[in-house]
């Protein structure tokens, strides 16, 4: 996730198929690339792996993983953690049955035995909700593109489910309220509410890959050629928020819609277009008098060089 001209975009960096094992099975002879069997694996393991691959490749860039809360648990953390290090943190939501604990006691001079992972036991999410509600303030942050007064309370506890610290932010609407927690004790309250809301634009983002960009409209059959195609969509996803992202000036809205007036994916792919049927665009990438080999990368890469 990136903020381009002040609204959130997503860049899409790697992708997985996941083939549930059962399918796998029946299919052992057909489920193949290149004549190897595709070997299973869970959604946990290729959540990880990814993120694993994406840390190598930003060896010094610290890795926030924004997810649900399916994955906001010891299965994605452990591996990823073990092989990215104190680079890596997760923001997830916290399911309300979590129970919580405060932070164990500082030792006490001439005490025996081992150190207390835990301290007291504080209760469920739900219960420590009712609890602390009276407590929250009101804090001012960008969500959905809007700024808005929200009602939160934070507190560090003990969360058993990844053995470590975390900061839980409780969130309170007029009539619900929602949980997040995250390993970064640096977070501010407000960015791990903007961080978690900005999370719906991986779902715009899907849009963008699948209409706009065109992946959902493959006719290949071959399963290399499937994932070369999505690799191409998601490469042009990509670059073109960060063209976007260069422009001096934000691109204006095209089509108006009530309620929002930041930009829209289309308006950037159309300037884009505009670009490059202008007659200059040639001094830039200049047409091949014989056929060109391996261009259309080297022609999108300039673009954004």
């Amino acid at each position: 996730m990136k903020q381009v001209k002040g609204r959130w975009a997503c860049l899409f960096l790697d992708f997985r198929f996941y083939l549930p094992l059962k399918t796998i099975q029946e299919k052992k002879e057909t489920a193949t690339i290149r004549g190897e069997v595709v070997p299973f694996q869970t959604k946990m393991a290729q959540a990880a792996q990814m993120l694993i691959e994406i840390a190598e490749h930003f060896s010094t860039v610290p890795i926030l993983a924004v997810t649900d809360s399916w994955f906001g648990n010891n299965g994605l953390w452990k591996p990823a953690y073990k092989a990215i290090g104190n680079r890596f943190n997760i923001l997830s939501r916290l399911r309300c049955n979590n129970v919580l604990y405060d932070l164990p006691e500082k030792r006490k001079p001439k005490q025996r035995g081992r150190n207390k992972k835990y301290g007291q036991r504080l209760g469920s999410a739900t219960d420590m909700a009712k609890t602390v509600q009276q407590e929250a303030r009101l804090y001012n942050v960008n969500l959905y593109g809007k700024q808005r007064e929200v009602s939160a309370y934070s507190r560090v506890v003990m969360l058993k489910t990844l053995k470590r610290p975390v900061q839980v932010v409780w969130v309170f609407r007029r009539t619900q309220w929602i949980a997040l927690f995250t390993t970064d004790l640096n977070l501010s309250i407000t960015q791990i509410i903007e961080y978690y809301g900005a999370r719906w634009k991986i779902e715009s983002g899907f849009k963008e890959l699948k209409q706009d960009i065109g992946s959902q409209k493959s006719q290949c059959r071959n399963a290399q050629a499937v994932t070369n195609h999505l690799n191409f969509c998601m490469m042009a996803t990509t670059l073109t928020w960060i063209y976007a992202d260069r422009l001096k000036t934000n691109p204006e809205r095209r089509h108006k819609v009530k309620g929002r007036t930041s930009f829209a994916f289309s308006d950037i792919r159309r300037i884009i277009a505009e670009a490059a049927l202008d007659p200059d665009f040639e001094r830039v990438c200049p047409k091949y008098s014989s056929s060109p080999v391996n261009s259309v990368v080297t022609v999108l890469l300039r673009m954004v060089a």
